[in-house]
């Protein structure tokens, strides 16, 4: 543990990582040049991408203490191995035009390495960031969403100059220096470390250090009930914004009439509020705090998926998808700092992965009701009704758990006063 490190540089080595990571959401550039040159079926090059989501989330879970044990540079070493073997393995893959293989290095090794590398930076940043654990987590995270919007046009041009193949070796070279660079000078601070603005506040009386609820171990924080609550909340957020994702603009061109052009500028906007609102609501929690930045999320969302089956105004619907969009990306971000609130960073990195099993879980439940609801009732606007239901479900938890935190610091501040 070093104090000589720039906690600034910190940051930017865990955008570094995530930025790289974040390009598997740039797949769907490769899918129809893979299709066409070798003659695979859609259906079969998507499975790759269900494979490595399905991944992501649960190699969080299961690699969490993994990361806690091994510490933050040596777990995003080997995330940069495995991504970087999926990604320039896929190009051998490709070039032996072998399915199963390309299931295993893109699907596979690329999964791992996307879960293992989300959560390597995310417990270290909370550390070096004390007075802004909400900005800190949503910068990492603002990368991760960035990284698709920087891939996808590269990719693309890259597939057109140098061919497919090439192109997977070329990019899984670059993401394995990219992510080895943040890896190494990754490092935690000292125990109970904090920045001399901070302390100088502190003293001046300035600023009360907000004390998290509970340290707790992964073992421990997963038999409360407020894990359950925030995990329920971040299942039914996530759910709604991958549901949005997965099929806004056939949504669009049918509920209010826009255009295909019309609606691929939506998509490509909506990817702008998915990173600029993991930056924006994460920055925002440390003021008003994490309980009410939920609370903001489900309001936004009960008034969105109430009036989305009541308008037939293209710009209102836009408008509406790229608020829910938005709380999608702000609930990725502000996860790990609510996590230190209210469980401590005694074993964040691993309580933050069982939490991040709602992101594969969201990510198959999302698509297939949509899909479900879609073909049997021949129209999305019942979809609607039904998040709204979700959403309202979601509100009342993140009334409970907000009750629950007040009820717990109130409590707290008693026993402190009695000892005094």
């Amino acid at each position: 543990m070093q104090t000589n490190k720039n906690r600034w540089l910190i940051a930017l080595s865990a955008i570094a990582i995530h930025l790289s990571i974040g390009a598997a959401y740039a797949y769907s550039v490769y899918q129809n040049p893979i299709s066409s040159s070798l003659g695979w079926a859609g259906s079969q090059v998507a499975i790759a991408f269900t494979i490595m989501m399905a991944l992501a989330g649960t190699s969080a879970a299961f690699f969490g203490k993994f990361v806690e044990r091994n510490g933050p540079r040596k777990s995003a070493m080997v995330a940069a191995v495995l991504f970087g073997i999926g990604q320039a393995g896929s190009g051998i893959a490709i070039g032996m035009e072998s399915l199963p293989l390309f299931l295993l290095t893109y699907g596979v090794f690329s999964g791992l390495g996307l879960g293992i590398g989300y959560i390597s930076p995310v417990s270290t940043l909370v550390k070096w960031f004390p007075d802004r654990r909400g900005l800190a987590t949503g910068m990492a995270v603002l990368g991760f969403g960035a990284g698709s919007l920087i891939t996808a046009p590269v990719a693309a041009s890259l597939i057109e100059s140098i061919g497919i193949t090439s192109t997977f070796y070329f990019l899984g070279i670059c993401y394995f220096t990219l992510m080895m660079l943040g890896a190494s000078y990754i490092a935690p601070p000292p125990e109970g470390w904090m920045p001399d603005s901070m302390k100088k506040d502190m003293a001046s009386g300035k600023k009360v250090v907000k004390k998290d609820l509970q340290q707790l171990s992964a073992k421990e924080a997963v038999k409360t009930k407020r894990f359950w609550m925030l995990w329920s909340m971040m299942l039914i957020n996530t759910t709604a914004g991958i549901m949005i994702i997965s099929v806004a603009s056939p949504m669009a061109q049918e509920v209010v009439g826009l255009t295909a052009a019309a609606a691929a500028t939506m998509v490509g906007i909506m990817g702008v509020f998915n990173g600029g609102g993991r930056l924006g609501w994460a920055a925002a929690s440390d003021y008003i705090g994490r309980p009410t930045v939920f609370l903001i999320f489900f309001s936004i969302q009960i008034v969105a998926f109430f009036t989305l089956p009541l308008t037939t105004n293209a710009i209102l619907f836009t408008v509406l998808i790229l608020l829910v969009v938005s709380c999608y990306g702000g609930g990725f971000s502000n996860l790990p700092a609510f996590v230190g609130d209210l469980f401590g960073t005694k074993q964040l990195g691993a309580i933050h992965g069982y939490l991040l099993t709602t992101w594969s879980l969201g990510g198959v439940f999302g698509p297939v009701l949509v899909t479900q609801i879609r073909e049997r009732t021949e129209s999305y606007i019942p979809v609607f009704y039904v998040f709204f239901a979700l959403i309202v479900i979601a509100f009342l938890i993140s009334i409970m758990l907000r009750y629950d935190i007040k009820k717990s610091e109130k409590e707290a501040q008693q026993a402190e006063h009695a000892v005094s």
